[in-house]
C-alpha cells in the first residue's frame, strides 16, 4: 500500500504532493519543509510551473531520513549533508547548501522573505545551549510537534541514562528551555510546551515500578500546594521512589489543604512533599499547619516530616520543613524516612 495513503488524492497522481500533505504525513511544519529546501537543498525533484513544491516518493523518503536524523540531536546542516550524501541524485535537490545559505537569498536565487516574516509563520529553535546531543533532538522534536520522535527520543533516554539523570540532564532543560521561550514569545509556544510535557508525563507514567515496596518502608504522599498546577517534577519523584521500591502516593495538581490533611491522616506517611514552582503559591503557613498533624491511635502519635520542593521555596522560610534541592536530593532523604 502506498504510504502516503489517501493524502495523494490532493493533489494530481503523476506530480507528487503538496507540501501541505508532506508535512500532514510527517509531522513537520510547512515552513520547516521550505526551510530545509532553501537551505539545504532537501527540496523536491520537479516543481509545478517551476514554483510551487510537489514531493515523489523519493523525496519524502529523504524527508524522513532528515527528520530521523536531527531527533537524535543532529545539527540541520550536518544531517542535510548526510541525506544528501546519500540520495544524491535519486529525487532530492543536488543544489547543495552553498547559494541557499546566503544571507537573504533564497533557493531559486531571488531575495528570501525578511527573517521576522519567517520567524512570524512558525516557532524558532529552543536555547538548550550547551546541553547534551539528546536535549537539541528532543527540542527539536518538540518544536515540529513531532509526537513519534517525542515518544522515541523520551524512551531512548530514559532506557540509556535511567530515569534520575534522563530528568535531570534531558528532560529538565528542555522544559525549561521550552517555558522561558512561552514567557517571551506570547502565546506562540504554549502548543510547544503543552505537546512536550504530555509526552514527558506520559514516558514518567510509563516507567515499571522496580520491586515491590519494601515491607516497612515509610510512605510518602506527594502533593501541588494549592493553586499550583505544575506536577511533571513530582511525576518524576513518583516514578523514581517505585523503581526503588519505595511506596508512594501522588495526589498531584492543586491539593487543597484541607484534603492533604485528610489525605495524611488516612494513610498515616513517614513524609509529605508539598512542591510550588511559583513563590505565590509556597505557603510557610500549610508547612506550619501540616507539620503540626498527628495521626495514629492515641498514646503512638507520630507526625509526618513535612518536605518542601520547588523554585517556589526558594527564599521562603518553612519552619519545620526539609527543604529537598533536586530529584537525587529528594530520593536519599526520602529513602531515609
Amino acid at each position: 500500500m502506498d504510504p502516503t495513503g489517501d493524502l495523494l488524492l490532493e493533489s494530481p497522481a503523476d506530480g507528487g504532493l503538496t507540501t501541505g500533505a508532506v508535512a500532514r504525513l510527517l509531522g513537520v511544519a510547512p515552513t520547516t519543509l521550505r526551510s530545509w529546501d532553501r537551505r539545504y537543498g532537501i527540496g523536491p525533484a520537479a516543481r509545478e510551473d517551476g514554483r510551487h513544491r510537489r514531493w515523489t516518493g523519493a523525496d519524502i523518503a529523504a524527508l524522513r531520513h532528515m527528520c530521523a536524523l536531527t531527533s537524535t540531536g543532529l545539527p540541520p546542516a550536518e544531517a542535510a549533508r548526510t541525506v544528501l550524501a546519500g540520495t544524491s541524485g535519486a529525487g532530492t535537490s543536488s543544489t547543495g547548501p552553498s547559494r541557499a545559505e546566503e544571507p537573504g537569498v533564497g533557493a531559486s536565487g531571488a531575495p528570501a522573505a525578511p527573517r521576522s516574516a519567517r520567524a512570524s509563520r512558525a516557532p524558532g529553535p529552543l536555547p538548550v545551549g550547551r546541553a547534551r546531543q539528546e536535549c537539541r533532538g528532543l527540542a527539536r522534536a518538540a518544536v515540529r510537534l513531532d509526537a513519534p520522535a517525542l515518544d522515541e527520543l523520551l524512551t531512548a533516554v530514559l532506557d540509556r541514562y535511567g530515569l534520575p539523570a534522563a530528568w535531570d540532564e534531558v528532560m529538565m532543560p528542555v522544559l525549561h528551555a521550552v517555558g522561558r521561550k512561552w514567557e517571551t514569545a506570547g502565546e506562540r509556544y504554549i502548543e510547544v510546551e503543552h505537546l512536550l510535557s504530555w509526552h514527558v508525563s506520559g514516558a514518567l507514567r510509563g516507567v515499571t515500578a522496580g520491586r515491590t515496596p519494601t515491607p516497612g518502608a515509610g510512605l510518602a504522599l506527594l502533593a501541588c500546594v494549592p493553586g499550583e498546577t505544575h506536577t511533571l517534577a513530582l511525576e518524576a519523584l513518583a516514578a523514581t521512589l517505585a523503581q526503588q521500591g519505595l511506596p508512594v502516593r501522588m495526589f498531584g495538581a492543586a491539593v487543597p489543604a484541607g484534603a492533604l490533611e485528610d489525605a495524611i491522616r488516612r494513610t498515616g506517611p513517614a513524609a509529605v512533599v508539598l512542591w510550588a514552582q511559583s513563590r505565590k503559591t509556597a505557603s510557610p503557613a500549610l508547612v506550619a499547619r501540616l507539620d503540626a498533624l498527628e495521626w495514629g491511635v492515641r498514646g503512638a502519635r507520630r507526625r509526618p516530616v513535612v518536605c518542601v520542593a520547588g523554585p517556589g521555596w526558594a527564599g521562603r522560610q518553612a519552619p519545620g520543613a526539609r527543604h529537598l534541592s533536586g530529584l537525587s536530593d529528594a530520593v536519599d532523604t526520602l529513602a531515609t524516612l
